[in-house]
C-alpha cells in the first residue's frame, strides 16, 4: 500500500473516530489530507470504500496489539487478561475519553446501516471474545476459576463490560469510571 494511501486512511480514521462515519464527508478527508478529488478517487472509489479501508486498518491494529500482542501470547492467562485491561485503559485514556471506542462507535453506528461494515466488525469482536474465552478456559483447567462457568458467555460479558465501561467513561468524561469497571472484572475473575 502506498504511503499516501495509508496516510489518508490514518487521517480519515481519526476524523471518523471524532465525528462518526455518517457525519464525515469526502471534503473533510480531502481538506485534512490536503488532497484534491482526483487524488482521493485515485485511491478510493467512494467514501464507502475509504470507510471499509478505515475499518480494516483499525481492526488490523487491534488484532496486532490486542489479539496477537497480548491475548495469544504464551504468558499465563491471568497476566494476559490483566494486560488486556491495562491496554484498554491506556488506549482509551487520552483522545478516546472524549470520543469513545473507535471499534465500538463504528459497531453502533454502522452495523444496522451497512452489512459489510457489520461483518468486518463482528469478525473482530468474535475473535476478541474467542481469545478471552481461551484465557478463561485455561484458568478453569488451572483451577483458577470455577469449572461451572461457561467461558464463551463470560468472555462476551467481559468484552461487553469493557465496551460499556468506555461508553460510561465518555458519558461522564471521567477515566475513573472505566477503572472501576475493570476493578469489578478483576474481582469477578480472580485477576488480582
Amino acid at each position: 500500500m502506498s504511503s499516501k494511501k495509508q496516510e489518508i486512511i490514518r487521517i480519515a480514521r481519526d476524523i471518523i473516530h471524532s465525528k462518526g462515519y455518517q457525519a464525515t464527508s469526502v471534503s473533510d478527508i480531502m481538506a485534512a489530507t490536503n488532497i484534491g478529488k482526483g487524488q482521493f478517487y485515485h485511491y478510493f472509489q467512494s467514501k464507502h470504500d475509504l470507510g471499509l479501508a478505515v475499518v480494516d486498518d483499525l481492526v488490523n491494529d487491534w488484532e496486532e496489539q490486542l489479539i496477537i500482542g497480548i491475548l495469544n501470547t504464551s504468558d499465563d492467562p491471568v497476566t494476559r487478561l490483566n494486560q488486556m485491561l491495562k491496554w484498554a485503559e491506556i488506549s482509551h485514556a487520552e483522545m478516546e475519553i472524549k470520543y469513545g471506542c473507535a471499534v465500538g462507535n463504528l459497531a453502533i453506528e454502522m452495523s444496522a446501516q451497512n452489512e459489510e461494515f457489520r461483518v468486518k466488525i463482528e469478525e473482530f469482536l468474535n475473535h476478541w471474545v474467542g481469545s478471552v474465552a481461551d484465557c478463561l478456559t485455561e484458568m478453569i483447567v488451572n483451577h483458577q476459576l470455577d469449572q461451572s462457568i461457561n467461558p464463551r458467555k463470560n468472555a462476551e460479558s467481559i468484552v461487553a463490560m469493557i465496551e460499556g465501561g468506555i461508553l460510561l467513561m465518555v458519558s461522564r468524561q471521567n477515566i475513573q469510571v472505566l477503572r472501576d469497571v475493570f476493578d469489578v472484572i478483576r474481582e469477578q475473575y480472580n485477576l488480582n
